[in-house]
């Protein structure tokens, strides 16, 4: 039985990635072929949150793969952080490159309000949502 987890969710900019894991103070992700438990080898960034037995791999396709076991060989919570994260990172990454000013709000429920402003005519934030930080 496998104990594989895949998110359906496409991180696909590695700077983003990069971005992400220096915000949540996480070593430099680098690119590794991972064998997981299930025997299954799969090559991408390796992410490696602490308390995890597997690194959360993030392949070239976007995908993420990691083997959290049920929570038992790493706090499955950290997947959606690192999603939220990568989300918000990417986000003010594409906002910056096209000249824009971008401000960022927590929200009590845990998500994050982006707020874009192109030149002096501005539009109203772009949410990431989640509840998950």
């Amino acid at each position: 039985m496998s104990h594989v987890v895949t998110i359906e969710t496409k991180l696909r900019d590695p700077a983003a990635i990069h971005a992400a894991c220096v915000r949540l103070n996480l070593p430099e992700p680098k690119t590794e072929t991972v064998k997981f438990f299930d025997g299954s080898e799969h090559i991408g960034l390796a992410v490696r949150p602490p308390g995890f037995v597997y690194p959360v791999l993030i392949q070239q396709d976007g995908n993420v793969r990691c083997d959290t076991y049920n929570g038992r060989w790493g706090d499955e919570s950290f997947l959606g952080r690192l999603k939220q994260t990568y989300a918000v990172e990417a986000a003010k990454l594409q906002a910056k490159a096209r000249g824009h000013r971008i401000a960022e709000t927590p929200l009590l429920d845990g998500g994050v309000k982006l707020t874009v402003t192109a030149g002096a005519a501005g539009f109203g934030g772009a949410h990431c949502y989640g509840g998950l930080a």
